[in-house]
């Protein structure tokens, strides 16, 4: 073999040498961004998920009067309330007005949707104290939405949940429970059923 051939031999040999790693450098690159891609997709966004809440409501509301305490005791109330869109479905705010044995009740829950995330942040304030509770953060699956939170009573924390079902429905369900062992146990305090009240134009109809 002469030097000529020698050379064009060596060279051709270095491109395959050189070709292998680009070519293993370019599947792993497509394989990532299909998997980039797939991710992304698989992330849902719910940003629409507390639609079916938008309107006017009946509630009636169960509350346990000393949660965490072994008691028993519950009251009942009745009212109504009403669920307004905001930022074209970004967010939401939330009213109740009820009354009970308990006496009356005032309150709202402002709903924010963080597209980042694709979580809702729920802030709860009741009328008498005035301050948002610090928000239940959390996100829908399989139609159950669970949203979770931690705070202080009796100077002992806690943790809380929401949790939604039955939201597609005339009839949403809704409960508050909190756990004093970290989230091994949970004591629910709060029940709602929701009743959708029509407009009047639609009792004209």
């Amino acid at each position: 073999m002469n030097i000529g051939r020698i050379r064009i031999y060596l060279a051709v040999c270095s491109l395959a040498v050189i070709a292998q790693p680009l070519q293993g450098l370019a599947q792993q690159n497509s394989d990532a961004s299909k998997t980039n891609t797939q991710q992304a997709s698989a992330e849902r966004d719910g940003q629409h998920d507390f639609d079916p809440l938008l309107g006017k409501w009946k509630y009636h509301l169960k509350r346990r009067q000393h949660p965490l305490t072994g008691s028993n005791t519950w009251v009942e109330l009745d009212g109504t309330g009403e669920c307004f869109e905001v930022w074209d479905g970004g967010a939401e705010l939330d009213t109740i007005e009820v009354d009970g044995p308990s006496g009356h009740l005032e309150g709202l829950t402002l709903r924010v949707y963080n597209p980042q995330s694709h979580q809702w942040w729920l802030y709860w304030a009741n009328r008498k104290v005035g301050i948002l509770d610090p928000p239940q953060v959390g996100e829908f699956k399989n139609g159950r939405g669970e949203f979770y939170a931690q705070d202080t009573i009796n100077r002992k924390t806690i943790l809380i949940r929401f949790v939604w079902t039955n939201l597609t429905t005339n009839s949403p369900h809704f409960e508050q429970s909190f756990s004093d062992d970290g989230g091994k146990t949970w004591e629910v305090n709060w029940i709602t059923d929701q009743t959708r009240v029509n407009d009047e134009s639609d009792k004209a109809k």
